[in-house]
């Protein structure tokens, strides 16, 4: 039986945010520990990251942008000036980690290596465009994984499902008209960044490639869990991707300070059941997970174990 490869470093604490901003170091560390004390029996394989390259971010990102990113921490910028980002003197470098250990991620999965994967990694990426990072990302670690398993790793079509409460706005404007990439979003609405409207569908080779589900503030299981179970379900066997790719947002968990749905462990479980039974019947089993937000650490951690404890029993 191959492992669940999970991804993670001590290096993503070293992405300071200030005191009291809620995608904290303590994100990643209260998750790594959550996994440890779950995986009694080691079944879990424990993967250091590599740091992505400057070419494997721009093929997603516009090189002024990472270099951008790059001038803003070395002049000891605290904040992105592209946006509503906070960095530090070692953001630059957690931030190619971040990126690089979703590509190793995907290199084992593709590769055979794990059955599936889930990635530790800070900043989140999400948010973040060609030219902009946003709302606490600073480079698009799923949209350049996905890029990186297509134009490395022999992979042609990939689906990117994403359950933060929040629209996933970078990663609906780098493949909006690509149509290599099916992009499936369920967010709260309205809420920051404020896109997402159903509407928002695609242009060109990419026209129904981009499928928005907005809820308002108090859904839960019903709203988000049916979208899976009926419209990506359906989406994904009209598309039959060759790799899954979920954004993970742990902060559309109940309790979560930054979104007011109502998901529970439970939900989340029976999130990644959906997500794993379309990666068996499409693609060959392959799947990749992606940490986005979620800011209660205690909801983090619980919500995280039990979508990694799914991915285990795949």
């Amino acid at each position: 039986m191959k492992p669940t490869a999970v991804f993670s470093s001590s290096e993503f604490q070293k992405h300071r945010t200030g005191s009291g901003h809620p995608e904290s170091p303590a994100r990643s560390l209260r998750v790594t520990e959550a996994l440890h004390q779950m995986d009694t029996t080691k079944q879990l394989r424990w993967v250091s990251p590599r740091p992505a390259t400057v070419g494997e971010l721009e093929r997603v990102h516009r090189s002024s942008y990472v270099a951008t990113v790059r001038e803003d921490v070395a002049q000891g910028a605290t904040y992105l000036s592209t946006g509503d980002t906070n960095i530090s003197t070692d953001s630059y470098a957690v931030g190619l980690l971040a990126a690089g250990g979703v590509l190793g991620a995907v290199e084992e999965v593709v590769g055979g290596e794990a059955k599936n994967a889930f990635c530790i990694v800070r900043p989140p990426g999400h948010h973040a465009s060609s030219n902009r990072g946003m709302g606490f990302c600073l480079f698009n670690n799923i949209a350049i994984a996905a890029r990186h398993a297509q134009k490395k790793l022999g992979i042609g079509k990939v689906l990117i499902a994403d359950w933060d409460v929040h629209h996933g706005n970078g990663t609906q404007d780098v493949f909006y008209s690509d149509g290599s990439v099916l992009f499936f979003d369920t967010h709260q609405h309205p809420l920051y960044p404020g896109t997402g409207d159903s509407s928002e569908s695609g242009t060109g080779r990419g026209l129904g490639c981009i499928q928005n589900n907005p809820f308002p503030a108090g859904s839960g299981r019903k709203e988000i869990l049916g979208a899976f179970e009926d419209r990506l379900v359906k989406a994904a066997n009209r598309f039959k991707p060759e790799l899954v790719l979920v954004s993970a947002g742990f902060d559309s968990r109940e309790g979560d300070p930054l979104g007011q749905f109502e998901l529970t462990d439970e939900d989340f479980a029976d999130l990644t059941r959906v997500v794993l039974s379309i990666a068996r019947e499409h693609a060959g089993g392959k799947l990749v997970s992606v940490m986005e937000g979620g800011y209660n650490l205690a909801g983090l951690a619980s919500a995280a174990t039990s979508h990694v404890r799914t991915l285990m029993g795949a």
